[in-house]
């Protein structure tokens, strides 16, 4: 299989969003690797949810960093697509660039997923970026208690222990579906990676689409979750790295996930600024046998990078142990 590998690009498809995706996939590019990004549509906040209330658009602000992570353009065209406007600005307050010229491309296309393919060309995208879905999707989840709440930031302010989650179109009149497109990729890959990012808002919306999941059961490649440092507030208090995994292998309903990384060098408490972070409480706790038990291979290694007074992945070291999960040298061109 690795001879196989070296006759061509290794297709990988990393599957997420929020902060953590765009480190993984920066640190991926100019490896000689194919990646394919499958991006979360189901954020409704900050000017990404302002734009979904106003047109209706998919929220596009996960896409617009994606796109810089993987684009080719120099570094003042980047920084003025990811310009955001300043507070004073009564009119446009708030919003990004790079979001209005996605939410404008969408409303001319008549959905998100063609609208992303020119954009990336425009954008000089190595890569391909795929959202979940061609329309915006409503995340639900039903909490321990057997309440019920809809609405990405909404469930994470609930302050409940979330048991599962799952997405709906906002007429409720079809079920969420994924473009050809993506499934392909996902079935095509020598690669799954899903993570880093919030376990319940940012992973598993992707997963809960019917043809997602079921590619995901289907496909032979080594899918592989890189297990977040630090617990979240809202989704993940008191977990440990087998909890994360249980989750997502009870949300499709098998053992899924091949292989985790996990962090193993200790974040200092005194380093941390819990006012800052305030969706961080505490390291990830360990738990290898519970790992091993669903089937996993565990792989921990020192991932962390400390910065900003919060803990976070090393995307140089992640990507490189991903280029030895498909038997490529990371230094090899």
């Amino acid at each position: 299989m690795i001879d196989a590998l070296h006759t061509h690009r290794p297709r990988i498809v990393v599957i997420g969003g929020g902060t953590g995706l765009p480190v993984i996939l920066k640190n991926l590019k100019n490896r000689h690797v194919d990646i394919a990004a499958i991006v979360t549509v189901a954020d409704d906040g900050g000017s990404s949810g302002i734009l979904r209330n106003y047109i209706n658009v998919v929220p596009p602000g996960d896409i617009r960093n994606v796109m810089v992570a993987l684009s080719d353009l120099p570094q003042l065209e980047l920084d003025l697509f990811q310009y955001r406007f300043k507070s004073s600005d009564q009119f446009f307050a708030g919003h990004a660039i790079g979001n209005l010229i996605i939410a404008a491309l969408s409303e001319k296309r008549g959905g998100i997923f063609d609208a992303v393919q020119i954009l990336s060309k425009m954008m000089k995208v190595d890569g391909h970026i795929y959202p979940a879905a061609n329309e915006p999707l409503e995340l639900n989840a039903e909490f321990s208690d057997g309440t019920q709440m809809s609405g990405e930031s909404e469930i994470t302010a609930a302050g409940k222990l979330i048991k599962r989650v799952w997405v709906e179109t906002n007429d409720d009149s079809h079920k969420p579906e994924a473009v050809q497109q993506v499934v392909d990729a996902i079935m095509n890959a020598d690669q799954i990676v899903l993570g880093p990012g919030s376990l319940f808002t940012s992973i598993l919306p992707n997963l809960m689409i019917e043809n997602v999941g079921d590619a995901l059961k289907r496909t032979t490649a080594d899918i592989v979750y890189i297990c977040n440092i630090m617990t979240q507030k809202g989704e993940t208090e008191n977990f440990t790295e087998a909890d994360h995994v249980r989750v997502l292998n009870q949300h499709l309903g098998m053992n899924f996930i091949n292989t985790v990384l996990v962090n193993m060098k200790e974040v200092p408490p005194a380093y941390i600024d819990h006012k800052k972070w305030n969706e961080v409480s505490q390291p990830v706790k360990h738990d290898f046998a519970g790992l091993r038990a669903m089937g996993c291979r565990v792989i921990s290694a020192d991932f962390l990078e400390l910065k900003d007074r919060g803990a976070f992945h090393n995307g140089q070291e992640v990507a490189d142990e991903l280029l030895n999960l498909i038997g490529r040298s990371p230094d090899e061109e």
